[in-house]
């Protein structure tokens, strides 16, 4: 597999010169600098793109083009910012990417309750806390409804948790839940929070899965025309947040969308972790059965505790074995290879990684620190020179 690293631009705390020093070839990064929604041009494109091959490197996948809401309502000026989206994958073939990821996740994106959980090691990790997340949704969001949709246990343990919380305390779970997360400039208020999701009142998980079927529909067949391949990343964590339907979540999901749009360009970012937070979910036989059609991947681990909770894991350690999803996805890339397939060589990237060492008092983003990833890397690296 391709090694690649998440970059998050020049405002990164993490140079260029580093990553290459971890032994990474490719970049993962977007133009973060270009506000969601509007559109990317050539010029800026190649701007980047020239930058990271300056310092030795290559502009592997663009991570991401953000779907804006609109779009996943199909509401409002949802054609106008499907052309701007086209408009952005375009300049991105025009200037050689081959890879976009993305997602469909309603309002939020990859969600934690917890940015600096310690662990035995001393070091930190990213955790979800589904007691926590109770307790902001039912009592300090106070999303209407949200109650009643916990159990009545869950619910009194998250009251018991509420009421134990300082004013600091439920601040800093607000933020961490909704104030943003690295390389993006959306960010939530309560009243915003609240006011999104009301927009998703009467928007059922059928619903926005046919609504991705039309988005698509209409960017699929342009980016096979202009040999661009594109990743759905998985809802992350897999399941609904804020009573929010979320569609790329089980194997059912993914079998469903790729059937809609059966043309190569429509694939997958198999998110390790993110499918891994499910315990339904067994990921080799996904890669087995899916992996034709996936074109990037996230390897992180994710360690699952009975009632939903879950925080990253070491990345050979936590809930499922590492070393057969790696072996699992050489294994296509051996039968790609095969094919004669010109994209037999998957990209790959250490996803997130504990905040270790001196990075502890460093500016780092939450999740992608320097020290937590390389350890990463070198152990995935040997995972992969031991499959062969």
């Amino acid at each position: 597999m391709e090694q690649t690293w998440r970059w998050f631009g020049p405002a990164d705390p993490i140079p260029l010169t580093h990553i290459r020093q971890a032994g990474a070839t490719g970049i993962v990064t977007s133009l973060h600098h270009i506000p969601a929604g509007d559109p990317w041009t050539e010029a800026e494109v190649v701007k980047r793109r020239d930058e990271i091959a300056a310092a030795g490197l290559c502009w592997s996948v663009v991570e991401s083009i953000p779907v804006p809401e609109s779009i996943k309502l199909r509401r409002g000026d949802y054609q106008a910012a499907i052309a701007s989206w086209k408009q952005s994958m375009t300049a991105c073939a025009r200037a050689g990417l081959k890879v976009i990821c993305y997602n469909f996740m309603p309002i939020v994106d990859w969600t934690r309750t917890d940015l600096m959980w310690q662990r035995p090691s001393t070091g930190y990790a990213l955790r979800f806390d589904m007691t926590e997340f109770v307790a902001y949704d039912v009592f300090i969001l106070r999303r209407p409804g949200a109650a009643d949709a916990y159990p009545e246990e869950l619910v009194a343990k998250a009251e018991t948790q509420f009421a134990a919380m300082s004013a600091a305390d439920a601040e800093r779970l607000e933020k961490t839940i909704i104030a943003g997360l690295p390389g993006t400039d959306i960010s939530q208020d309560r009243a915003s929070m609240l006011r999104l999701i009301a927009e998703y009142d009467d928007v059922s998980p059928q619903q926005l899965a046919d609504n991705l079927t039309l988005f698509l529909e209409e960017v699929a067949p342009l980016a096979e025309s202009e040999g661009i391949r594109l990743g759905i990343h998985p809802d992350d964590p897999p399941f609904s947040l804020f009573g929010l339907p979320r569609v790329v979540s089980t194997a059912t999901d993914l079998r469903r969308l790729l059937q809609a749009v059966p043309i190569a360009a429509n694939g997958l970012t198999f998110c390790v972790g993110s499918l891994g937070a499910r315990p339904d979910n067994d990921l080799v036989s996904m890669i087995g059965e899916f992996g034709s059609r996936i074109h990037f991947t996230h390897l992180r681990n994710v360690t699952l505790e009975p009632d939903g909770s879950f925080f990253e894991a070491d990345h050979l350690d936590g809930s499922f074995d590492m070393t057969r999803v790696v072996g699992a996805l050489l294994d296509q890339e051996k039968a790609r290879r095969g094919q004669g397939r010109p994209d037999a060589e998957i990209p790959m990237r250490p996803d997130h990684g504990h905040l270790l060492a001196d990075d502890v008092d460093k500016r780092t983003n939450p999740g992608y620190s320097y020290v937590g990833r390389l350890k990463g890397l070198a152990e995935l690296r040997g995972v992969m020179h031991a499959h062969g």
